[in-house]
């Protein structure tokens, strides 16, 4: 239970910082234009896009923290939640998710997106790497 809770906070946390930092700095640089925390509500139940961004990060934070430290020794911690972010994550977004929202494989794999997406990803995974850090200190879990 408690890998259950920490990685779903630790995600849900990365996507608000973390997540939304990375696609902040992209659309700086020009790398596309990312609206960043989105109020568009967004269907079956009109919630906002930054929280169902959040909540679908919580479980994917939920995910890695049974991965992650199942890989070998030199990926599990930053690099272990990095990978499984820019890799997995992305993966699954490009081959699942966005088929099933009705766009094209990998969003048509244009650039920047094709780069942009696993590196904000990857800084995402950094960033539940930190939360989850905090937290099992904060709660005293280790």
């Amino acid at each position: 239970m408690r890998t259950i809770i920490v990685g779903f906070i630790a995600g849900f946390l990365s996507v608000l910082v973390f997540h939304q930092l990375g696609f902040y700095i992209a659309t700086e640089l020009g790398f596309g234009r990312s609206v960043i925390y989105n109020m568009r509500p967004v269907p079956p139940f009109g919630v906002p896009l930054i929280l169902s961004a959040a909540f679908w990060g919580g479980l994917w934070g939920i995910v890695g923290a049974y991965i992650v430290p199942r890989l070998p020794a030199w990926l599990d911690g930053p690099y272990g939640w990095m990978a499984f972010a820019a890799i997995v994550v992305t993966l699954v977004n490009w081959f699942i998710v966005l088929p099933i929202k009705g766009a094209p494989i990998g969003n048509g794999f244009r650039l920047p997106g094709v780069v942009v997406v696993p590196i904000v990803y990857a800084f995402w995974g950094f960033g539940i790497w930190i939360f989850v850090g905090l937290l099992r200190r904060a709660l005293g879990w280790r």
